[in-house]
């Protein structure tokens, strides 16, 4: 049943109810609520994806921003073909999402290690840790790349588990490890929540901390497996 979100969370899908779905919100582009609209359909992810409550942005609605505007960023994004129909089925949402991360970051200069590490960096980092499972933590988690390459990397070493297994194994690598982190920043540690969230990686334990790690930990019971770290460059 393609309306039964239990059928999404159960094979850990990331679920976007009716009133928040692109060709709704795509229909009302040209109505003068339309602000308010993308506000609602807010709300309504976060209130089915209980890991994003109180991280997205409602802020659609207000006066200053103007609503032709807003709408004709909405019809320009919805004539965006995304790849073939064999990319658009893999992870093109999260990769979209991370394009932009990097392109906001490069226009940040210096300011964009506060949340971005190049993903050049990120996978050397990822491949010589090897986290094929376990508890994965990242002290300062910044917009959550260490987390997202974690789990790519399970999912590009699945001869492994076929080895150790001896048979060709089904599995889902999100089931492989189970991750850690916290953040400072608070518009960063948004970023990270919905970076995750749309590849269905639970990030119940990703928290923000505005006292940073050193000054206060917030998993000082964590026995981890693997510690990813890239303290921010510019601090």
């Amino acid at each position: 049943d393609p309306e039964d979100k239990h059928e999404y969370t159960a094979e850990k899908i990331f679920y976007v109810p009716p009133s928040a779905r692109w060709k709704w919100i795509q229909g009302r582009a040209a109505l003068p609520t339309i602000g308010k609209d993308v506000d609602d359909a807010m709300d309504a992810i976060e209130k089915d994806n209980p890991s994003l409550r109180g991280v997205l942005p409602k802020v659609y609605a207000q006066e200053k921003l103007d609503k032709a505007t807003i709408g004709g960023l909405i019809n320009t994004i919805g004539t965006a073909v995304l790849g073939t129909k064999e990319a658009q089925s893999k992870d093109v949402l999260g990769r979209v999402y991370e394009y932009f991360l990097g392109e906001f970051a490069l226009a940040e200069g210096r300011k964009g290690g506060q949340f971005y590490t190049p993903s050049s960096v990120v996978r050397l980092l990822v491949e010589m840790l090897e986290p094929y499972e376990g508890r994965v933590f990242d002290p300062c988690c910044g917009s959550g790349g260490m987390f997202v390459q974690s789990e790519k990397f399970i999912k590009s070493h699945s001869d492994h588990y076929k080895k150790k297994n001896g048979s060709a194994l089904s599995f889902n690598p999100l089931d492989r490890i189970s991750i850690f982190g916290q953040e400072s920043n608070q518009t960063t540690w948004r970023l990270a929540k919905m970076n995750l969230s749309i590849r269905g990686i639970d990030s119940s334990n990703v928290k923000w901390n505005n006292e940073r790690s050193f000054l206060n930990d917030l998993h000082k019971d964590l026995k981890a497996d693997y510690v990813l770290a890239n303290p921010p460059f510019n601090d």
